[in-house]
């Protein structure tokens, strides 16, 4: 199977790189040798690579400037998606897509389910509904991950940005009243690796093909998040600021966060027979920068 990866760069896209690599015909490209605001340049690599799967692990991540920067977010994560479906169907290719929970408004009190109508409340959130509506309704065998506070090792995430902060102040305020699901990129791509490995064993890869939920067990909130963060450092022998709970009102931002956002995973499980560990199950190196 040769697999074409989107965003190697981004921080899903550098942890599902490094798991791809030594068991698949693997290339990766960067937004540096594909401009996804560019449909051409998107027709012309995948006319010309024609790959078995094409990964995107690229997207507009920037959640607030994304209401002000709507062209942009709006190119890459509904516009390209759907670019890239119309053209790998045309020669049989497939498609895995990651997409967020931020698609949901937030209003819910049990976490939400596939069939559970989305209501983005942010442009970041319209975008990547849109995206992943284009690509489900093309002609492509896609996998559509839906994940949440996605977090990792490498790129901009509120991990890397605690772990920088807590060790540099005194003091921090960090929001208490936002419930989700923290996921580690090293466990998304974990997955999805286990998840090709099973359909290339697969006489019909297209039978799985759909929408699934894909984040780690347990939810929590930003706060508690960082309260983890902060615990994990101190074991490392680190001075760790004094964190302080606030609410959302408290800390207003340009785009509006849904209030609980917890993905309930049965259905990957049931058709994949696969589980994220638990959002807590994720060690952070002691490094600022």
């Amino acid at each position: 199977m040769h697999i074409l990866l989107l965003g190697k760069r981004g921080q899903l896209g550098f942890e599902l790189n490094r798991q791809l690599a030594p068991d698949f015909e693997l290339t990766s490209l960067d937004s540096s040798q594909l401009d996804l605001t560019r449909p051409d340049e998107i027709r012309t690599v995948i006319k010309t690579i024609k790959p078995d799967l094409l990964i995107n692990a690229a997207a507009y991540t920037a959640v607030d400037k994304a209401e002000t920067d709507q062209e942009q977010a709006f190119a890459v994560n509904a516009h390209a998606p759907e670019i890239m479906a119309v053209e790998l169907a045309k020669f049989g290719g497939a498609m895995i897509h990651y997409s967020t929970d931020y698609v949901f408004d937030g209003t819910a009190s049990k976490p939400y389910r596939e069939t559970d109508k989305p209501n983005p409340q942010s442009v970041y959130g319209q975008s990547k509904l849109l995206g992943e509506q284009a690509v489900q309704n093309s002609d492509v065998a896609a996998l559509i991950f839906r994940t949440s506070w996605v977090f990792g090792e490498y790129g901009s995430n509120f991990l890397l940005t605690m772990r920088k902060l807590i060790q540099e102040r005194a003091e921090l305020s960090v929001v208490d009243d936002q419930v989700g699901a923290p996921t580690w990129t090293f466990d998304i791509a974990k997955a999805t690796v286990l998840i090709l490995q099973q359909l290339e064993d697969s006489p019909d890869r297209t039978e799985k093909t759909g929408l699934y939920h894909m984040s780690s067990a347990g939810q929590t909130s930003w706060y508690d998040f960082a309260i983890e963060i902060a615990r994990q450092l101190q074991q490392q022998g680190e001075q760790v600021a004094k964190i302080r709970p606030i609410s959302t009102v408290e800390y207003p931002t340009a785009a509006q966060r849904p209030a609980y956002s917890v993905l309930d995973n049965s259905l990957l499980a049931e058709t994949f027979s696969v589980n994220l560990p638990d959002w807590q199950n994720f060690f952070i190196k002691n490094q600022c920068g």
